[in-house]
């Protein structure tokens, strides 16, 4: 029996959660003799940390994220032709010892990071040699910010061919521990339905109310006076959201509370002609694997921001202006054939350059490994 140590942060939901709980979804069910388990590192440091923490970093993100924004981009992430050069080292000795306890404590097999913080502290100990424990750093944004650990980490799953080049070129990782598998998802994902609803009206996917945060209301009061789409409007956990939808009681407009099942989300995803959403990491995956055109109504300071002005480089996903009307920005690609196959090309191509698999690739290293690695004592 192999044990594997999955490390997020926070207790919140979030990408990084979603990443890790598919990842391991998918190890139980597609390999076997395999023990999975997820810890977040900071409750496990200190519980009422954690909390405070989180906290604190969820209303600096509602209250001001203009500021956040610029933290993010100065000491999380620079832009590429700036990355590496800037020399910052940071050690975090406290974090350092009491991840070495949980090290020693949980004694995995292997190690999966879905969060850069982690992965930071674990590179720092594999590098000064405390531990000998495989490591995989899984990336749940398109961008590889500063903090993740680099050199001390085994393998590399990365979301596009341009974070590999990055890893390569800036931190001269070897491209023998980079892999390109995009952003995980569930395996529900990866399989169509083909159970589309016959509608009278196109239908439109609108996702991104579940914390409260960025600026779906625009959007949201305009479909009350549209008719030319059918909206099925995701709010998760957002009961607020969900019953002042309800109340509308507009015959064009669904909503859905939150949704556990990944068959039932799939049925979504594969009876939708688009996604309206803003631009989270793991959403937007989904997105490329159902093969859906994607419009970003918001998206949050940091990560996200980031997100965007990659991917519309790439002309994956289109930004929605909030001065102009809703309807006549989602016609201008959906009913013009020519604009809407050449996204779906994009999209295609872009998948087509996912050549791993990260539950394959880390697999087949178990499979080689007859032996546990065990920590190296001081």
């Amino acid at each position: 029996m192999r044990k594997i140590l999955f490390l997020p942060l926070f207790q919140m939901p979030s990408g990084h959660h979603q990443v890790a709980d598919a990842l391991i979804s998918s190890f139980l069910h597609r390999v076997e003799n395999v023990e999975c388990k997820k810890v977040d590192f900071l409750s496990y440091w200190n519980e009422p940390i954690e909390q405070m923490v989180s906290s604190f970093y969820m209303n600096w993100i509602r209250l001001f994220p203009s500021q956040y924004a610029q933290f993010y981009k100065t000491f999380m992430y620079t832009d590429p032709e700036q990355q590496g050069k800037h020399g910052k080292k940071r050690r975090n000795i406290i974090f350092e010892q009491k991840m070495l306890q949980l090290v020693r404590q949980e004694q995995p097999d292997l190690i999966v990071c879905t969060h850069s913080f982690p992965s930071k502290l674990l590179s720092s100990l594999k590098r000064r040699g405390l531990i000998s424990v495989p490591i995989a750093n899984v990336y749940t944004d398109f961008l590889v910010s500063d903090v993740w650990g680099k050199k001390g980490i085994d393998f590399h799953f990365v979301p596009d061919t341009e974070a590999k080049r990055y890893l390569v070129e800036i931190h001269q990782v070897p491209a023998s521990k980079i892999f390109i598998t995009g952003i995980p998802v569930d395996d529900a994902f990866r399989v169509r339905t083909f159970s589309k609803v016959k509608r009278i009206r196109p239908h439109i996917l609108v996702a991104g109310g579940n914390s409260g945060l960025g600026k779906l209301r625009p959007f949201l009061e305009e479909l009350k006076k549209e008719s030319y789409f059918h909206y099925t409007v995701l709010c998760g956990r957002n009961r607020k959201l969900y019953e002042e939808i309800k109340s509308w009681n507009q015959p064009n407009i669904d909503a859905h509370s939150y949704i556990k099942s990944r068959q039932e989300m799939n049925r979504l995803y594969d009876s939708a002609d688009a996604i309206v959403t803003k631009a989270g990491g793991v959403t937007l995956s989904e997105a490329f694997r159902k093969q859906l055109p994607v419009f970003i109504h918001s998206a949050l300071p940091g990560q996200e921001q980031i997100n965007v002005k990659h991917l519309r480089k790439k002309g994956l996903v289109i930004d929605l202006n909030k001065f102009m009307p809703l309807e006549d920005q989602l016609k201008e690609i959906l009913d013009d054939e020519v604009e809407h196959n050449r996204m779906m090309k994009r999209i295609e191509n872009y998948l087509m350059t996912l050549t791993d698999d990260v539950v394959t690739t880390l697999n087949e290293r178990l499979l080689e490994w007859n032996v546990p690695h065990i920590l190296t004592r001081p």
